[in-house]
This record gives structure tokens, C-alpha cells and sequence, in this order.
């Protein structure tokens, strides 16, 4: 089993970089979902540190909201539901205060919600140039963080509005402190904005030592 353990972490960083090349590739054409499927998700799934189940819930939870907030909010809101281990981030452009409150309350009435980070902003929504820039910042954050032998890319969830760049996952402060500074160097970015999860130094050596069908399968 340590084998295997061994073997399964000199393999995660070269398929990160592939799958990271893949998305900068697709970045520019929306094409984010559509990677999501297949064997690289799969290795993906085993390295992440949240339990499958939340990374079903985290899913169920982009879905619903994406189909319920465009519902509650005024026409011309550009929403991006991001969600990891059941902490939802809100980002991009609602045109009044009475959308970007509507958004929160619809986000918080979906089941398995923990927490929600409102990080919309009030005013015209984005142009399709700055969409595509914000996408492009960040598939480079994220290949940078595969650069740094010191992080593990698949711990973190990395969203760009307007040049900010937020940061959500489950990571020790030394990690998240490297993994800001990492971002805050990237070209484009403006402003990062962490909002992690944080686990012991301990936490992380126990997660490293488990077998990955433990680690899957505890909730």
C-alpha cells in the first residue's frame, strides 16, 4: 500500500501539468465543464482532500445554483456559483443591491450550504475581454501552483473576476500563505482574496498517511 501511496504522489504533479496545459489551452473557449470528465478528473478526485462526498454536494450545489440565481436576480446579472467542501463563493456583477441580497438568500437555501462569501459587485456586468482575460489569469495561478513543489494544486479552488483572484480550499496557513504570494505575482492579477479552509501541519501528515480509499471515504 505505501507503494502505491508513493507511486500515486510522483504521478500527481505531471498530471496536473498536463491537465493545467489542457485548461489554458480551453480557458478562452469556455470549455472548463467540459474538461471536468473523464480519467484526469478521476485523478484528481482521489488527490482531493475533500471526502467524495463533498465533492458530489459541491457539484449539486454549482448546478442548482446556476439554475436557480439567474431566477431571483435583475436582468444583465453575470453570477459565477464556485463551491468547495459546501463554502460557496459569489462572484461577478448584479446591477442593485436588492439582486446581489436575492443571490445570497438563494444560495443559502440550497441543501448541504455551509457557508456563502458574497463577493458580488454592484454595477455593469463584464465584457466578454474581460471574462476571457480573468480566465486566462486563472489557468496561469493554477499552473503556478503546479510549478511550486511545495503546494498540491488539487487542494485548492481558483476563481478571477476583474482581476481578483479568489482562493478557496482546504490547506495549512503555510500553504495558503505561499499559495497567496504565488498568485499575487501572476501578471494580470490586481487583488487575491483567500478564503480557505485551514487544517494543521498534523492534519496534513495524517491525510498523507492514510490509504486514499480512506481518505475518500470518510465524511
Amino acid at each position: 500500500m505505501s507503494d502505491a501511496r508513493s507511486l500515486l504522489t510522483r504521478l500527481r504533479r505531471p498530471l496536473a501539468a498536463v491537465a493545467l496545459g489542457g485548461m489554458v489551452a480551453m480557458s478562452l473557449q469556455g470549455c472548463f465543464a467540459v474538461f471536468a470528465g473523464g480519467a484526469l478528473a478521476t485523478t484528481f478526485a482521489a488527490t482531493d482532500r475533500r471526502t467524495l462526498g463533498a465533492q458530489t454536494e459541491d457539484k449539486s450545489i454549482v448546478v442548482k445554483g446556476e439554475a436557480r440565481i439567474p431566477e431571483v436576480v435583475a436582468a444583465g446579472s453575470h453570477v459565477n456559483v464556485t463551491a468547495f467542501n459546501r463554502k460557496v463563493l459569489l462572484s461577478g456583477e448584479v446591477p442593485d443591491e436588492a439582486s446581489k441580497a436575492a443571490a445570497e438568500r438563494e444560495t443559502k437555501a440550497i441543501q448541504n450550504v455551509d457557508t456563502v462569501y458574497n463577493e458580488l459587485e454592484v454595477g455593469p456586468s463584464s465584457s466578454f475581454g474581460s471574462r476571457s482575460s480573468d480566465a486566462l489569469i486563472t489557468s496561469k495561478v493554477l499552473a503556478s501552483l503546479v510549478d511550486d513543489k511545495t503546494l498540491y494544486s488539487s487542494a485548492f479552488k481558483i476563481t478571477t473576476e476583474r482581476g481578483i483572484v479568489y482562493m478557496l480550499g482546504r490547506v495549512t496557513q503555510r500553504e495558503g500563505q505561499r499559495a497567496a504570494q504565488i498568485a499575487s505575482g501572476v501578471s494580470g492579477v490586481n487583488k487575491v482574496v483567500t478564503l480557505f479552509e485551514y487544517i494543521s501541519e498534523e492534519e496534513l501528515k495524517d491525510y498523507q498517511r492514510k490509504p486514499a480509499s480512506e481518505n475518500k471515504s470518510t465524511s
